[in-house]
Order: C-alpha cells, then structure tokens, then sequence
C-alpha cells in the first residue's frame, strides 16, 4: 500500500478531511458545511466548538470511507492543517474555553478601531508595513484582537490577569487536537503569523513594536513555528498517535499544493474569497501597487519563501448571496447556466463589496454596487456581471503584481470552487490576456498542507521528490478577446468601483485608491 498524508481544510463555509498518496492523488475525503452567523450587518462569527467538531466528525467519517477502501490507520503517516486565514479565537489559558465567538477575517466590525489606530499612527496606515508587510485595515487579527479587548470586558479581564490566549484557527485546533487545557501545545505556523500584523515578516519572531503599537501586553501569543514539522500528535480518536506534522494558512497552502516553489510563479484560488499570490523568492517584496508582503511558506529549518499577495473579499460568497439572500438562484450550476445564455454583462457592473474592498484598493468605506442597469437588463446578465466580478478584481490584483515585479505574468494557475466553471476561467483569461491553467485534481489547498506534513515525516524527501505529485493533467483557457474590448470593459468596472465608496463612512480610511 502507498504511504497516505491526511489533510485537515478548514475553511470559511466548510471543513474537510481529504486523505491523498503518495502522488497526490486524493483517495478518500469527508466534508461539512458550516453555520457562519451573523449577529449585526458587516459582523461574521463562528462557534470555535462548532469548528473544533466539524474537524473531528470529517476526521472520523473519513478514516470509515479509508477502511472500506482495503485501507488501515497504519497507513496515514501524518496530518496536515490547512485553514482559513485572520479568523481571531480566544480563549482562557486556565480552562481552555473560548471567551467569545470566532470572528471571521471577513468581518467589518472594526471600522471604528482601525480609524482609532490609523489616528494613532498619525494618519499613516502604512505605520507597522516595512515590518510585517501588512497596511492597517478591518482585514487583520491584531485589529481584530484589539477590538476584543476594547469591547468585551471578559476578555479584556483575562488579560488583566495573565490568563487571555490568542491565536488564529491553525493554532485553535492543534492546540485542542493535541490535548487543549490540559497538555494542548499552542503554535503557529510562519504564514498564519504574518498575517496578524504582529510578526516580523524578516525575523520570524514576534515584533516587540507591533504588540507595543496594539496594546497586547500580557496576551498569551503561540509560539511561531515551520510550515513544515513534526509539532505534536493527535491526543485521541481513531488517528491518536499520529503527529502533526504540517501547518499553512489556506492561501500559502494552495501554492504549495500548486507547486509554486519558484520565484515568478503565481497561484489564484476562487473560494469565499479569491486570493492571488506571486511568488517572490527568498526575499520580502514592499508592495508599491497596494499588494500584501506575506510569507509563503517554510519547510523545517530551510529559509522561508515569501509572496506578494492580492486578496478579494467576496468571490464565491457572491453567489451565495444570490442563492440565500435574494433567492434568484438555486445553485452554482443555474449561475452558470443563466450567465452563459448571454454574449455579455449589457453594460451591467457588481461590485461586490459587501464589507469593504481588499487589494488593491484597501477602501473600507466601499459597499456592494450594481451599476449600469437599464430595463434591457436580465437575471442572466446579473449573474454573469457577479462571474465578471470577481475576474475584474483579479485582473487588478495582476496588473498591481506585474507593477510589483516587474516581470508580468505570463499564465495563472487556478484552484478553487469558481475554478470550477468553465465560463467563469474563460472569462478570467480574455480579462489577464494570458493563459489560465486549472489541474485535473483541483484540492490544491488540502494538497498543500499534505505536501508539507509529508516533507517532514519523509514521505517525500525533497522537493525533487515532489515533481510527481498531482501530475494528472491540466485544462488551459486562452484569450479570446480583443484588447480594445479587455480596455473598454475594465474601464467601466474601474467607473463601477469609484462608484462603490463611501457608504459605510465618508470618513473611513482609504490607503490606497483605484489606479488605472
């Protein structure tokens, strides 16, 4: 039998197990929906019990579907963690309790704070970029933290008194799965660090100038640690015994499992959110173009990797919105069936910043926008202006990492649910002007996090090793338009976004604007 790696996805809308061998080729999984709530517009909240069982329920179903397959636990050599990003849990260091439900890295609610700390920083949001490559917005866990601590007097009690732990999703869960209150060891991975505003993204450590900046004296940080390690094992259940071995923030995962190990290569993944990074080396890029400095990912004592980083809030959210709030659609597929049915979008422009724009624009003030309807428009152009929508966002996240790198792409690797649709991938290529690659096997999230817990248990040895994986085969989407229309079409998105802010605050911050 194969070695088998196991991979723990814990996502924003779902948590799954996928189990793959030794060439990527998945051979068994188990997946979830999970109930996000809602208790205030712009707020977004999950239950870290909610979670923390959804994992042990895929975990169990999984190891059932893997032992009708002629398989045994003997055969899982490890278990990677791959996770939604910025998502901020804390909890009591003595029990072991959450002080308060996760909040979501989508979530809205810190408006206030971050124009309370860019006042702070004398109007500059750029205060803490050269040392964790990260501008001050709602996007980030520290602000998020910081609102904990100025809104909720049980948490700002535990802090008083030594007892406040903090961590991303990553840490929640090993530090649960590995024992919680009473031997749980509470580590976060280089990728989810740097996305907290509070690492140094050139040391890897802690920065004593971001804690300082926040106010987190006395919180109990995870210590920061490899993608790529052996950081504990699984404390009970049918997997008991079997280490921990792999740990990337979702987006950092799916280029690994995408296999951008070199500088140049780029990676989209269309999920709730769509992310872009570009790999950059071994070295920090300082984004001019309003793009994030990120670490990409660090295998054991290696040096690390780092990428430049574009981040739409809302992609395939969108269609949920859609399906669950206005209730034109039943499913995905009916999206696409209706958006196909017509040559274009008719002129008609969604915005979807339903809690602000991320990259490249950083405007929090912006709000969800539907532009250009006249009584020609259609159901059918709506959905296909929500497909356009996140290609659009796409686009200017790609033309910010040509500014950037100097070196402009040349194809785009692509992963994720709205990868799915034929027409959605197509689009996105006659937006870029370039290639569009999507791979057979698609689970390159989950594939990352196996890929990096194998590498430290040997599975595979090296990264020569790793040319095999996920091998099956890609489908390439070329251009098919004009550049005159790709012009035409993406001047009209950028009047469509102008015409989205302010209507949260005509006060908010706006680091960067819309550039063409």
């Amino acid at each position: 039998m194969s070695k088998l790696v196991g991979a723990i996805d814990q996502g924003t809308t779902s948590t799954r197990f996928v189990i793959f061998d030794e060439q990527g080729t998945l051979v068994t999984h188990h997946q979830m929906e999970l109930e996000q709530h809602s208790p205030q517009p712009g707020w977004m909240e999950h239950d870290p019990y909610d979670i923390l069982d959804s994992v042990r329920t895929c975990m169990l179903h999984a190891i059932h579907k893997l032992e009708g397959l002629g398989y045994t636990t003997r055969d899982l050599t490890s278990v990677g963690i791959t996770n939604q990003r910025e998502t901020t849990i804390v909890w009591d260091k003595l029990t072991g309790q959450p002080l308060h439900p996760a909040i979501l890295w989508s979530d809205a609610r810190t408006l206030e704070t971050v124009q309370q700390l860019t006042k702070k920083a004398n109007d500059n949001t750029h205060i803490l970029e050269p040392i964790c490559g990260l501008p001050l917005t709602t996007y980030f866990t520290a602000v998020k933290l910081r609102w904990l601590l100025d809104n909720v007097p049980v948490v700002a009690q535990a802090q008083e008194q030594g007892r406040l732990c903090f961590g991303t999703m990553d840490t929640w869960l090993i530090y649960n799965l590995t024992g919680g209150a009473e031997n749980g060891i509470m580590v976060t991975d280089v990728t989810n660090a740097s996305r907290t505003m509070l690492m140094n993204i050139h040391t890897l450590e802690w920065s004593p100038e971001a804690l300082s900046f926040f106010g987190l004296d006395q919180v109990q940080l995870p210590k920061i640690v490899s993608s790529s390690q052996i950081y504990g094992e699984l404390s009970d259940g049918p997997l008991a015994g079997i280490p921990i071995a792999g740990c990337l923030g979702d987006q950092q995962s799916a280029l690994v499992g995408q296999k951008c190990f070199s500088a140049g290569d780029a990676k989209n993944t269309y999920g709730t959110g769509c992310f872009m990074l570009f790999n950059t080396g071994d070295q920090p890029v300082v984004s001019t173009n309003g793009l994030l400095s990120t670490v990409a990912y660090q295998f054991g004592d290696n040096s690390p990797a780092y990428a430049l980083e574009g981040s739409v809030a809302v992609a395939g959210s969108s269609i949920n919105w859609l399906r669950d709030n206005l209730r034109v659609i039943q499913n995905t597929h009916q999206l696409n069936e209706l958006a196909a049915q017509v040559d274009d979008s008719a002129g008609t422009y969604f915005v979807t910043a339903f809690a602000g724009l991320f990259a490249p624009y950083w405007n929090d003030s912006a709000r969800g926008t539907l532009c250009g309807l006249t009584q020609f428009t259609r159901l059918e152009h709506i959905c296909r202006a929500t497909l356009e929508s996140v290609c659009f966002q796409s686009k200017a996240i790609l033309d910010a990492m040509n500014k950037d790198s100097g070196k402009p792409l040349r194809s785009l690797k692509v992963d994720g649910g709205m990868s799915n649709s034929d027409l959605c991938m197509q689009i996105q290529a006659n937006l870029l002007g370039i290639s569009v690659e999507r791979p057979l096997m698609r689970e390159s999230t989950a594939l990352g996090a196996a890929i990096a817990a194998g590498l430290a248990i040997g599975v595979w040895k090296n990264m020569e090793d790793l040319e095999s994986v996920n091998n099956q085969g890609k489908t390439t989407f070329e251009n098919a338009i004009s550049s005159e229309k790709r012009d035409t079409m993406y001047d009209g998105w950028m009047k469509a976004v102008e015409s989205s802010y302010g209507w949260a605050s005509p006060t908010a911050p706006q680091p960067c604007q819309v550039s063409a």
